[in-house]
């Protein structure tokens, strides 16, 4: 199912915070979703089954699922490293990274990472005899889901990787939870992250008005604690450092949110750049081809890249925004409920505020 207005709401129907009135700042895309820059492809696989099961399975591929053997260049940052991303050290030392990018929950990400092996073997077998070192992330379910109960197997982690597609990408509880003119930016945020009392949206405090139904602030589990994972995406030529650079500024799109960042939050992002085919290739022409020159490679030059800054500031805080406004309320392990984001007593505090005309 793909939605008609897919600025406005998701593939299944769910509104998104725009179709509220909530202003944004900066130009939106055909899908307003990461899926905007060409080429990249997105896919979840959901699990809710009984009580006690309420997870999944993310994919990302930055180059399709035709072509996961070109690199593109990468940088990463850690917000607070109480979390998982596999493949680092790799993006760190080469500056690069290469094939499909698996989220799930914190207990799962072996699986992801055996996923992504799995599907390269079947797809591109070539490729898988080289060597792989996936990125695989998390963020922590548990609770509202059996995090130990192992059901994330290595057949949903390949059900995300083959449902990828691009256009509209769904919200809210699935999956494992603009800039210049020439060039899209886009955010992918699977967000777990930040506590009630310190939301922000549209510039006004919410915490307090929306304090009366918060079922997890009496839990074990400490306010803000959970993880955020994103994903920045740009088809403008940029350079690992660059890629890094952009990854950096979403703890500023975070920030607009209201949250502090948790020392009980992993809150890891990768940023990347499709551009450049074919220019990072790890150099052996017979999986990979004949690699570009070394004087092909071109980049945005650093003074240019503010606008690629405020993009990401945008879309990250708008994909946060957009996760709370689509959510519906869940009920999973041992009965832990979180409600879902009142959406008429949002409208309300923001005509009042004067955030929504």
């Amino acid at each position: 199912m793909r939605a008609e207005t897919p600025i406005l709401e998701t593939p299944t129907g769910k509104p998104r915070a725009r179709a509220l009135g909530i202003p944004f700042a900066g130009r939106a895309g055909t899908n307003n979703a990461l899926t905007d820059v060409p080429g990249v492809e997105v896919g979840y696989a959901t699990l809710t089954e009984g009580d006690d099961v309420r997870t999944g399975v993310t994919a990302i591929h930055p180059r399709g699922r035709t072509n996961p053997g070109d690199p593109c260049a990468a940088g990463v940052h850690s917000q607070n490293g109480n979390g998982e991303m596999t493949g680092v050290s790799w993006i760190e030392e080469s500056g690069t990274t290469a094939g499909p990018i698996a989220i799930t929950n914190t207990h799962a990400v072996g699986i992801a990472h055996a996923s992504i092996i799995r599907w390269t073997v079947k797809h591109h077998p070539d490729l898988a005899e080289a060597w792989l070192l996936p990125v695989a992330a998390e963020t922590w379910d548990g609770y509202l889901n059996d995090i130990n109960g192992g059901h994330v197997t290595v057949d949903v982690g390949l059900a995300a990787l083959e449902s990828a597609a691009s256009g509209p990408v769904d919200e809210g509880s699935v999956g494992g939870g603009t800039g210049m003119t020439s060039y899209t930016v886009g955010v992918f945020v699977q967000a777990n992250f930040g506590a009630r009392h310190e939301l922000v949206i549209a510039g006004v405090p919410l915490g307090a008005e929306l304090a009366d139904d918060n079922p997890i602030e009496g839990s074990f589990s400490p306010a803000g604690a959970g993880s955020c994972i994103a994903v920045v995406a740009t088809d403008a030529p940029l350079l690992p450092g660059q890629c890094e650079a952009l990854a950096r500024r979403v703890t500023l799109g975070l920030a607009r949110t209201g949250t502090t960042g948790s020392h009980f939050s992993g809150d890891l992002f990768l940023g990347l750049s499709t551009a450049n085919a074919g220019s990072f290739t790890p150099g052996s022409e017979t999986l990979y081809g004949r690699g570009r020159s070394y004087d092909e490679i071109s980049f945005v030059p650093w003074g240019y890249l503010d606008s690629f800054y405020e993009a990401v500031v945008q879309a990250t805080e708008e994909a946060v925004v957009d996760c709370l406004v689509a959510n519906s309320e869940m009920i999973g392990f041992r009965g832990h409920r979180t409600p879902a984001l009142p959406r008429d007593r949002l409208v309300k505090i923001l005509k009042a505020r004067g955030a929504i005309v």
